[in-house]
């Protein structure tokens, strides 16, 4: 692993939010609606591929229940590589590798320069 995908601390917040610093001392912030719709388990990612190419729904349906504002109720390491989570409206299947959960960092896709650890809330 790079140091890009190599993180030092990870911080999970059951009902708010994933804190990562990485070895590159990058640092993201992921809130778990994020995570919850960015799944990816090979049923979710089927689920946003085929809305890709389609006109734009007034809403996407994504699998999941939520009635309820969305937690997370076990997550563990896999291996050295990933993170499992089972999520209140029990899915389970989607494993999050450190190399996914970098490029789907929303620090890095506002565009804020390496390093950056923004506002500590």
């Amino acid at each position: 692993m790079s140091p890009a995908t190599t993180p030092t601390r990870l911080d999970l917040k059951k009902d708010e939010k994933l804190e990562i610093t990485w070895q590159d001392g990058h640092h993201c912030v992921y809130t778990l609606t994020l995570l919850r719709s960015m799944c990816p388990c090979a049923h979710c990612r089927t689920i946003r591929q085929d809305e890709q190419p389609k006109k734009k729904p007034l809403l996407t349906i994504l699998p999941g229940d939520y009635s309820a504002p969305i937690t997370v109720l076990n997550a563990n390491l896999v291996g050295n590589y990933a993170l499992k989570i089972e999520w209140s409206d029990h899915h389970d299947s989607g494993i999050y590798s450190f190399e996914y959960l970098r490029s789907i960092c929303p620090e890095e896709a506002r565009g804020e320069p390496r390093g950056y650890r923004g506002s500590d809330k």
